[in-house]
């Protein structure tokens, strides 16, 4: 096993869902209800899955896609991503009218 790409990963994933709103959802659930261990289990396999289906997908799409195009598809999604968010904090930091 490769630890060190096993630990890049876990860093990654770790640092990039703390404070997302599968989070969110979770303290939500955990604070609404007795069963914590039911919600711990929940996300947690909801995480494993989304995790999996992206590898998945991940790993076929770069069996037929060349690693560039792989990487230029994610980059132009981020950064689309990324402008429909500062286009939707400017239109929520004007006033209405």
């Amino acid at each position: 096993m490769n630890w060190h790409l096993l630990s890049l990963s876990f860093a990654m994933v770790f640092v990039s869902e703390l404070g997302d709103k599968s989070q969110l959802a979770a303290i939500a659930l955990g604070g609404s209800t007795r069963s914590m261990r039911a919600v711990f289990l929940g996300t947690a396999v909801a995480l494993l899955l989304a995790s999996f289906l992206g590898v998945i997908l991940g790993g076929s799409a770069a069996q037929v896609l060349p690693t560039r195009w792989v990487k230029a598809i994610a980059a132009i999604g981020f950064a689309v991503m990324g402008v429909r968010l500062l286009l939707s904090a400017r239109e929520s930091d004007l006033p209405e009218t």
